[in-house]
């Protein structure tokens, strides 16, 4: 299995990230979760907050968000915001 996924981090009309990640640290609307590679598929609305990505190489990026919708499928994640 891997152990990295596809993520993209995006709103109408820009990216703010496109890449392979370890993991994803999101502001569920229940409360902070964490995405692995191969995660069962799901939907989940976002609230307000920070969006903690691990890369790879054991760089972390940060992105903020008020709200948006993440889904998670085929070892694929897709952030809009």
């Amino acid at each position: 299995m891997s152990k990295t996924f596809h993520l993209v981090i995006s709103s109408v009309g820009e990216t703010y990230f496109d890449g392979k990640a370890v993991s994803a640290t999101l502001p569920g609307s229940d409360g902070e979760l964490t995405v692995l590679a191969n995660h069962e598929p799901f939907v989940t609305a976002l609230r307000t907050g920070s969006i903690t990505v691990k890369l790879p190489d054991d760089e972390v990026k940060t992105f903020k968000t008020e709200n948006g919708i993440l889904e998670f499928s085929g070892n694929r994640a897709v952030v809009l915001l």
